[in-house]
């Protein structure tokens, strides 16, 4: 039992203060104690104290009274950390020291004058730490947003008005960009007298045409020039011998305390930060998030009550706002279904990460969605960037880092679509084209234009963590950190632009996708109600509602395609089978089912050996004269080798034999079109599974008594663990009376929608009446137990 002040016994068990969560029992209160939430407030709270007991509470003060004057003030009496400054009046200040003794020396002092103000100090008061939960009425707040576009939406004549009217109601009117440009040149004249030469780039939503009333401020800080401008100085006063310091710097230069040359990037953004805090007017929140993929220094302006970012590596961002400047130039309909697509989004809570982290969809890559979408309408809407390559000029060649980033610096030089589809079908159809897109096993390049597979991807992992560990100063990895989306920047092609996104976030993405196909297909969307109800995009942008459904649950059970999760041996099988490679993976799952339910939960399991193909289901891909021996062949013990299972996967899909021209490559004749059917979908007859002990009722707490004394392992992770959970509660426990039986169908889906095995579960006999607990038991259970299965055969992850 954890000693944690923050524990309180209550009468329905455990209640954590801190994190205000209730708890069952002790041994969840140890692994909460332990977790993540409850060591990070912990820590915070820490913080927060020593920062009160190190602060100064000042008033007296006026508005006319800067950040910087306060500062100058009290650092008389000991190095300042911060001043927090009253941001609506301007009456008072909290003065943060970084030594107790500066702080007794402040208030042992009688008498506090500033510029002929007398300031009143006393400590800051103490107050307990507490948890701010967060809002609850997210969805009411979106309903009441919407409800205030719709009469608007509603009066207009059609959905392209509707989608038009969407841009002009939330761009960046013409006064923001003004004012944003004003800061940048504010920025620009302060940095420049610390760092020579330096220049302030904005980048991001600001000056990439997407922006919106509420965007932040990306900044990059180029700072090439000011080392070049450093190293000459420093060089030429060394020869002369002139205002040169013990240790060689510079008595005069503004540089002295750092050089740029060798400080590190978290150095240099702590001067950024310092410099933001004391000499740029109205800035306050300066904070440095040195944890980021790319370090930044993120500050608020008061009066514009602006977010802003300042970063100092990120050139690949300011070209990939240039990019994104081009597109929107060279295709007129890019702005408009962006600005409804991320409204979209965030009505359905699909996007909009607080804080700048989290697993939704970010605004860049939901635009980088829709451009790979428009690449692939017929005929295309927009070029691929290897096509816009070709079209620049030689001296339009650009390279950053390694990548190439080249492309037409005009939108002239890019030949117009002979697409004219309207707004509102190529709306609907961003809907179709990602409700059945299969994102399990596609690596989305907006470079080709295409889906890559990601078999070819999957054995760059391993190896390249290996670089990365031999190879500190490597440029960039050899590919992209692979995820449950996985879209790479136009780029820095080894970047997933939506690496963050999780499978729960993916889910809800995709089935928004499906519901919004359904609705688009609708009168109620295409055409405007003579009833003055609700069409168009107003109901597409309603906030989702949980509805409670009458219909007959059905009984299934997804286990998605994991790249990421895939033993090394498998992803290299999977590799040699090409573009096969569902047929092997779903016969390697199908057999880790059947370990499961054989050896970890003691089922009797009837498990036809051999498969068979339902003709009836399309999913979209090539196909030939199959025989039944080339589909034994393929779902045998995974004895045969590598080569003979990339044979019997050819042979499945359909691959051409070889031209009798005496030639070793299997070249087809030029111009000739590959045939394309239906391909059959892969499927194996019933298994007939009988359950006999209600091994599903108090497992948890049988693995607690086993894991007494030894190394807590999660739920599903050891086969070994939980085969021992499953005998142990059969020795204690009664047969049922009446056992269960119940049949499983293993499917497999793929091509049309995302890779996954669905095990299709009905019930045969259950006379119990407990199959429904034993399939929702199953439903958590068992697709964590297939890939421990698949990790490790038979032994402990």
């Amino acid at each position: 039992m954890s000693s944690d002040s923050d524990i309180q016994m209550t009468s329905r068990g455990f209640f954590c203060s801190l994190c205000n969560t209730n708890l069952p029992n002790k041994p969840s209160v140890d692994q909460h104690v332990k977790g993540r939430k409850h060591q990070t407030l912990s820590t915070v709270r820490a913080t927060r104290k020593t920062q009160e007991e190190h602060s100064v509470f000042v008033s007296g003060i006026k508005p006319e009274i800067s950040q910087s004057d306060v500062t100058e003030y009290f650092q008389q009496f000991g190095a300042v950390t911060d001043v927090i400054m009253d941001k609506d009046k301007g009456v008072y200040a909290i003065v943060q020291f970084g030594e107790t003794e500066s702080l007794q020396a402040v208030l042992s002092c009688v008498e506090h004058k500033m510029k002929g103000l007398k300031l009143r100090v006393k400590p800051r008061e103490k107050k307990a730490f507490k948890l701010i939960p967060k809002k609850k009425n997210d969805r009411q707040n979106l309903q009441q947003a919407l409800d205030r576009l719709t009469p608007e939406l509603c009066q207009l004549p059609s959905v392209d008005a509707q989608i038009k009217y969407i841009v002009e109601r939330f761009q960046l009117g013409e006064n923001e960009k003004k004012a944003r440009s004003l800061l940048v040149q504010l920025l620009q004249e302060v940095f420049v007298e610390f760092f020579p030469d330096s220049q302030i780039l904005p980048f991001g939503s600001s000056v990439n045409t997407f922006g919106i009333h509420s965007c932040d401020l990306d900044l990059f800080l180029d700072l090439e020039n000011t080392k070049v401008f450093q190293s000459q100085a420093r060089s030429s006063m060394e020869q002369a011998g002139e205002g040169v310091s013990d240790d060689g710097r510079s008595e005069d230069s503004i540089l002295s305390d750092i050089d740029l040359s060798t400080a590190s990037p978290a150095e240099v953004l702590d001067l950024v930060a310092t410099i933001l805090t004391r000499c740029v007017p109205s800035v306050h929140k300066v904070h440095v998030v040195s944890t980021a993929r790319l370090p930044v220094a993120k500050f608020h302006h008061r009066e514009l009550n602006l977010q802003g970012d300042m970063t100092l590596n990120n050139r690949l961002g300011v070209r990939n706002t240039r990019f994104l400047q081009l597109c929107s130039g060279v295709e007129e309909r890019l702005r408009p279904l962006v600005y409804t697509v991320r409204y979209w989004a965030k009505q359905k809570q699909l996007a909009g990460n607080p804080s700048g982290a989290g697993p939704l969809l970010n605004n860049y890559a939901l635009t980088l969605l829709i451009i790979f979408y428009l690449q692939n309408c017929d005929p295309p809407v927009l070029p691929t960037v290897d096509q816009l390559r070709d079209m620049a000029c030689e001296e339009e060649e650009c390279e950053i880092e390694g990548w190439n980033c080249t492309f037409p610096s005009q939108p002239i030089a890019v030949q117009p679509s002979t697409n004219t589809q309207d707004l509102c079908s190529l709306l609907s159809g961003f809907f179709s084209f990602y409700a059945q897109f299969d994102f399990a096993s596609s690596v989305i390049s907006i470079r080709e234009g295409r889906a890559l597979p990601i078999i070819n991807f999957l054995s760059q992992t391993k190896e390249d963590e290996m670089m990365q560990e031999e190879q500190a100063t490597k440029t960039h990895p050899h590919g992209p950190k692979l995820g449950p989306l996985n879209l790479l920047d136009p780029f820095e092609l080894s970047h997933n632009v939506a690496g963050n996104l999780n499978e729960r976030a993916l889910r809800s993405f995709q089935k928004e996708c499906q519901e919004a196909e359904k609705y688009c297909r609708s009168l109620q969307y295409q055409r405007k109600s003579t009833k003055a109800k609700s069409w168009g995009l107003v109901r597409l942008f309603t906030p989702h509602v949980e509805v409670q459904h009458n219909k007959t649950e059905q009984l299934n059970i997804s286990i998605p395609f994991k790249s990421t999760s895939l033993p090394e041996g498998l992803r290299d099988e999977l590799r040699v089978a090409g573009d096969a490679f569902r047929l092997p993976w779903f016969h390697k799952v199908c057999s880790a089912v059947e370990v499961v339910l054989r050896a970890v939960l003691r089922c009797h399991v009837d498990a036809p050996p051999e498969a068979v193909f339902s003709e009836d289901a399309a999913v979209g891909a090539e196909d030939t004269e199959t025989t039944s021996a080339s589909v034994s062949a393929l779902l045998n013990d995974s004895t045969e080798s590598v080569e003979s299972q990339k044979e019997a996967c050819a042979a499945v899909v359909g691959a051409k034999r070889p031209l009798s021209s005496g030639s070793d490559s299997p070249v087809s004749p030029q111009g000739k079109k590959p045939r394309w059917t239906k391909r059959r979908k892969p499927e194996l007859p019933p298994w007939t599974c009988v359950q006999k002990h209600m091994v599903w009722a108090g497992r948890r707490k049988v693995r607690r008594e086993l894991l007494k004394g030894a190394d807590s392992k999660p739920e599903g992770s050891c086969v070994e663990l939980e085969s021992q959970v499953t005998a142990s509660i059969m020795d204690k426990e009664p047969e049922l009376r009446e056992p269960v039986e119940f049949k499983v169908q293993p499917l497999m889906a793929g091509g049309t929608e995302s890779t996954k095995v669905l095990l299709k579960l009905e019930p045969s006999d259950d006379k119990a009446g407990v199959f429904h607990d034993f399939f929702h038991f199953l439903e958590v259970f068992l697709p964590k137990m297939v890939e421990t299965v698949l990790q490790s055969e038979g032994g402990c992850a």
